[in-house]
């Protein structure tokens, strides 16, 4: 009688998991069984301790550097992962960029490019790499990508960052139309919106105190945390959201 042989560890890359939401979800699918790619860009020590994080609790993480908007540096990255130990079965979209405060017509070329490279290029390049390893058309096992976009998708964040807004208005159009083109292929494609969270980007922006600002606008009063976030990735991470594709969830307090 032959043995089975053990099924190989799952994999799940996170993007830009050296802080906020994408560390909080890169902790938590650890703890959900998955061996975790700790991507980040520069910020090598917070990447790191996400990584040691993990590790306590006997988990297991890689913290690899990679630019995601550049097409050498995720192709470099994905040769990385193709040489671990498991099969990558997760790719979290986390990567973004939020400049400073402004009007449209004062927003430069050069910034509205930097933002939708980051943002939306990123994600581009790291779907393709991932369904290339994951769709059954291309002998993969099948897996599931879950972006994450923003409820500035949705309200356009007049006077502050309408650049941010529009590339997340692109993520959520990538998302719907990868989703139909691969749902037949074993992979889903999901996003979740996040609203007002607690997390550095808020700074980037120029005001580290803007979710308290406009946390009465929240039906909920509050503004919402990273890990609380990170639990609704993993959800559509899952088996649990087998049917689930092309779909939204927005964890914002009802804003």
């Amino acid at each position: 009688m032959t043995e089975s042989q053990p099924s190989p560890t799952p994999i799940a890359l996170v993007t830009g998991a050296s802080r906020g939401i994408g560390a909080a979800t890169a902790v938590q699918l650890a703890r959900a069984g998955y061996a975790v790619i700790v991507n980040y860009h520069q910020n090598t020590a917070a990447a790191y301790e996400v990584r040691d994080r993990i590790a306590e609790f006997g988990g297991t993480a890689w913290a690899i550097q990679a630019d995601v908007s550049k097409e050498s540096e995720v192709t470099a990255l994905f040769e990385q992962i193709d040489s671990l130990p498991g099969t990558l079965k997760v790719l979290v979209n986390n990567v973004g960029v939020l400049k400073q405060q402004s009007r449209l017509a004062d927003i430069s070329v050069e910034r509205f490019t930097q933002v939708l490279n980051t943002n939306v290029l990123s994600c581009f390049l790291c779907c393709r790499a991932a369904v290339r390893r994951m769709s059954t058309r291309h002998g993969g096992q099948g897996g599931a990508i879950v972006n994450v976009s923003s409820g500035a998708s949705k309200s356009g964040s007049p006077n502050e960052y309408v650049d941010y807004a529009a590339s997340k208005g692109a993520i959520d159009s990538l998302t719907r139309g990868l989703a139909l083109e691969v749902a037949d292929e074993g992979i889903r494609v999901n996003a979740v919106r996040p609203g007002l969270i607690y997390t550095e980007i808020h700074a980037d922006g120029g005001e580290p105190g803007r979710v308290d600002r406009l946390a009465e606008r929240i039906p909920m009063k509050r503004g919402g945390r990273p890990s609380e976030v990170a639990e609704a990735i993993v959800w559509l991470a899952s088996d649990a959201s087998s049917f689930v594709t092309g779909s939204f969830i927005d964890p914002s307090g009802g804003l």
